[in-house]
């Protein structure tokens, strides 16, 4: 991205020292973070990690006990901003809360209406949505009758009736099986190409690293904030791994004149640690080749998302 266009996004979501409590018991303790307009933002965590109750501040549901939030450029705590935030947010929760007996269009059409869509938007939005989620042969469906997966599809597709700015999904994948969850996946990102702001939460780190443009590791605090990349390297960079035929003293002294770091030898595999591996692979098998070395294989690898995630919610004090 050039500066140009980083200048151009605008913070959609924007939290300075965000606070709640319940009681003696903090539950999101001085979170400070930026979403950018069109970004989907995973936020990953534990079971109580401040998750839930974060999306239910920014989208007024509870209040907050001190800091600020502004979502879009309304702030969080006013009373005149609060209906203005709900008219731009779309929110699925972790319980979908849908009308058992009413059909799936009718759902959809119940809601349009509370939010004042005209009846040709809410025709034009409720076949949009039924489709591109695959539920529009089953509008005339009671919803009660579907099942997890069709129910989750539904009320993502409530959420997005008004025509919101911004989402946000708390734990939409949980508890469905691996279509389903494949086919809500595929949703998030159509939205993305649409330039929707996404707030995502989960505790799915597969699902994270396959749709979030950055993470955001929270455990009560915020511990860390990066794209997926940045998450991984922030444990343990990016290591070559050379299987020889075998290690030999010259292959050693012929290493070592690279000035390498972290050059460990386990058998006849060698480890190390690398910043540059298309620029410092090659040197090193050129010396290995050269004195006299039999090279098998070169692996590049480097920490994973879920090493970043367990290391940092481990380490909260």
């Amino acid at each position: 991205m050039t500066e140009k266009e980083e200048e151009a996004r605008l913070d959609m979501i924007e939290t300075e020292n965000l606070t709640r409590k319940f009681g003696d018991l903090t539950a999101v303790d001085n979170l400070t973070l930026r979403v950018d307009e069109g970004e989907v933002f995973g936020f990953l965590g534990p079971n109580g990690a401040g998750k839930t109750t974060t999306v239910r501040m920014l989208c007024c549901l509870i209040s907050k006990t001190s800091g600020s939030a502004r979502v879009g450029e309304f702030d969080v705590g006013k009373e005149e901003d609060a209906l203005k935030i709900r008219r731009i947010v779309g929110f699925v929760p972790d319980n979908v809360g849908l009308y058992d007996s009413l059909t799936a269009y009718e759902n959809l059409d119940y809601y349009g209406t509370l939010y004042r869509r005209t009846d040709s938007q809410r025709k034009e939005s409720n076949e949009y949505f039924l489709k591109m989620l695959g539920l529009w042969e089953k509008r005339d469906t009671m919803a009660g009758t579907f099942s997890k997966g069709m129910k989750q599809k539904l009320a993502i597709a409530r959420a997005l009736v008004h025509d919101p700015e911004v989402i946000f999904m708390d734990e939409p994948t949980a508890n469905l099986d691996p279509e389903a969850s494949k086919g809500v996946r595929e949703f998030i990102l159509e939205l993305k190409r649409e330039k929707k702001t996404i707030f995502l939460n989960t505790h799915n780190l597969d699902e994270a690293e396959r749709v979030c443009d950055r993470i955001g590791i929270m455990n009560t605090k915020l511990m860390a904030v990066g794209t997926p990349e940045e998450l991984e390297r922030s444990v343990r960079g990016r290591r070559t791994e050379i299987q020889l035929r075998q290690v030999t003293d010259a292959i050693l002294d012929s290493l070592k004149k690279l000035k390498l770091r972290n050059l460990v030898r386990e058998g006849n595999k060698l480890t190390v640690d690398v910043v540059n591996p298309e620029e410092e692979n090659p040197d090193m098998v050129s010396a290995i080749v050269g004195a006299g070395g039999r090279v098998e294989s070169v692996t590049v690898a480097g920490s994973t998302l879920e090493d970043a995630y367990l290391k940092l919610v481990r380490d909260a004090p």
